[in-house]
């Protein structure tokens, strides 16, 4: 799933093109692109008709459309292969064209939902008094929030009683992280994804924040991370951050920093990939 630099770069995209913009109608081309929206597809277009979408935003891997002037917000959620994209009227629909929103104005652009495998979809809710769609009001800050509390990271972090990597997949804790920036992360700073967290001084806590910040806006300044054509950004382009990961995809290669080959392992139904002389295991106590 898209993790927090490739929401950023859609999220910045459509504040380029979309923002401020009156919405003339909606369509609901498949149904379960709005099954999150209870009251049904109907209801859904004839709430949006007519209202003003104002800056996009986001926090973690969540992103929301709010309406100006109402108290409520188009949550997307994009899943494995939701896209958002910003097309000319005249484009031909896309093969899995699930939602089209039309503007009130001459721009002759519209949005477009396309979602291959139909996990994602929109939603509206109502926000919360911070502006948040009420259903995440739940998720933690993300580190690139001007407002992350690096310390309540850290004294949550050890009280959390886990391993470092669940923990950095953890959304109440930290959000935005997922599989592929938390190896990467992990890898830059040396610690294998088993480590417990009770045992991290903050130093170390604060060292691994810097390697999150690091390789999160590092991701973001080509793109994100793309490995087929179902993430791209609301122009169509796909980013360009996978040719420079560093442990996440490399198993067998040499590892970059000591040359030992990167490993792999199974890990909650997905992959840890890692450097065992870089990355040592944590000793099993007795």
């Amino acid at each position: 799933m898209p993790e927090l630099p490739e929401v950023e770069v859609v999220r910045r995209g459509l504040e380029r093109w979309v923002a401020h913009r009156a919405v003339a109608e909606a369509e609901v081309l498949h149904p379960r692109a709005v099954r999150r929206h209870i009251a049904g597809a109907d209801d859904f277009t004839h709430r949006l008709k007519g209202h003003r979408i104002g800056v996009p935003s986001r926090r973690g891997k969540y992103l929301w459309l709010p309406l100006e002037d109402t108290n409520q917000s188009v949550l997307a959620h994009l899943g494995m292969s939701g896209q958002l994209l910003v097309q000319p009227q005249e484009s031909p629909d896309e093969k899995h064209l699930r939602i089209r929103v039309r503007f009130a104005d001459g721009l002759g652009t519209e949005l477009r939902f396309v979602d291959q495998r139909t996990f994602g979809g929109l939603s509206l809710h109502d926000n919360t008094e911070d502006g948040l769609p009420d259903v995440i009001a739940h998720i933690a800050r993300d580190p690139l929030d001007p407002l992350f509390d690096d310390e309540a990271f850290h004294q949550n972090l050890r009280r959390k009683r886990s391993t470092i990597k669940r923990a950095l997949l953890d959304q109440s804790l930290i959000s935005g992280v997922g599989n592929i920036y938390a190896d990467e992360a992990l890898w830059r700073a040396r610690i294998h994804y088993e480590r417990p967290t009770a045992g991290f001084t903050r130093p170390r806590s604060a060292e691994l924040l810097g390697h999150v910040r690091d390789v999160m806006n590092a991701a973001l300044a080509v793109g994100g991370t793309s490995f087929d054509s179902l993430y791209v950004n609301v122009n169509g382009e796909s980013g360009y951050f996978d040719r420079s990961l560093d442990a996440y995809g490399r198993e067998g290669l040499p590892c970059k920093r000591c040359g030992t080959p990167m490993r792999r392992r199974p890990w909650m139904n997905r992959s840890s990939y890692f450097c065992p002389k870089c990355q040592r295991a944590p000793r099993v106590s007795s």
